[in-house]
């Protein structure tokens, strides 16, 4: 069997052992740095992180795009997305990291998290700089979740879930505020929507039109809707994702070209090699040799 090459770390795995059971992190950039210079590059998690820059520089790549780093600048991971810094020794911040079911006992609706905007590949953004009015209300609002989280009080898993809870919903209503004029919050629904389904059916569904029947939309409803939205169409959105999965894989795993198109449910592996070469430039070889 081929053999993971880029690690998953859970919570469990960066806090210890003894800290196991645990589903919820926040620390400063600094200290936890400082403290976690054993992680692996790049390594992926199973859990769900947001980091707010307060100052630094430096560099973090999520999913093999490079994104510089700068004071007042935040950004979104959801799980098993592939990770990788390399921050000035002067970065510091707030990391935050919780697990999907941190929330399941104390959100009435328990899709409210998936529904945000902040950790999605399509209708969101991995990373934006935040304006100063709207980040100094979000430090003090990191550092209150900070300070609740190192005391030992009555209701103290209730505190931290509210005030991440209004953390994610301010960082959302700053997402839903620089949409493209024109954008509908029904446009807004119906992309996400697509998105989820692309996330759940990329594999086996390749077409824009099955998607477009699974929304109930025609395809040229679809169509018009991505490019007004983000300016790309529904076949790029999804050839996009197959192509992530395509490196994720070429960069995790031992497996052999062939193996991974079967994977990705190509007919065979030369089909596979020239749909990727098309895209990025390079063959799946070629990539896999620059990247590790």
């Amino acid at each position: 069997m081929a053999k993971d090459k880029i690690p998953t770390y859970s919570i469990c795995n960066l806090l210890g052992s003894k800290n196991c059971g645990t589903d919820f992190l926040i620390t400063r950039i600094a200290d936890f740095v400082r403290e976690n210079r054993c992680i692996h590059f790049p390594h992926r998690h199973t859990f769900y992180q947001i980091v707010l820059f307060t100052q630094g520089s430096g560099r973090h790549n999520i999913d093999f795009q490079d994104y510089e780093v700068v004071p007042h600048q935040i950004y979104y991971m959801a799980p098993n997305q592939i990770h990788t810094w390399d921050f000035s020794a002067d970065t510091d911040g707030y990391l935050i990291n919780f697990d999907e079911n941190f929330f399941n006992s104390f959100l009435q609706n328990s899709q409210l998290l998936k529904k945000l905007p902040l950790f999605h590949q399509i209708v969101g953004r991995p990373t934006q700089i935040l304006e100063a009015n709207c980040c100094i209300e979000i430090v003090v609002l990191f550092q209150k979740l900070l300070e609740e989280y190192e005391k030992e009080a009555s209701f103290k898993q209730e505190i931290l879930r509210s005030i991440l809870l209004e953390i994610l919903i301010r960082l959302s209503r700053t997402q839903h505020q620089s949409l493209k004029e024109g954008v509908t919050k029904h446009h807004y629904t119906v992309l996400q929507n697509f998105e989820e389904l692309i996330e759940k059916h990329f594999l086996e569904k390749r077409l824009p039109k099955e998607y477009a029947e699974l929304l109930f939309v025609t395809p040229n409803h679809l169509n018009s809707l991505c490019n007004a939205t983000v300016g790309k169409s529904a076949g790029e959105l999804i050839r996009e994702r197959i192509l992530l999965e395509a490196k994720r894989l070429l960069v995790n795993s031992d497996h052999n070209i062939s193996e991974i198109a079967y994977q990705l449910n190509f007919e065979d592996n030369a089909y596979f090699s020239r749909f990727f070469k098309k895209y990025l430039s390079v063959s799946p070889d070629e990539f896999r040799k620059n990247i590790l």
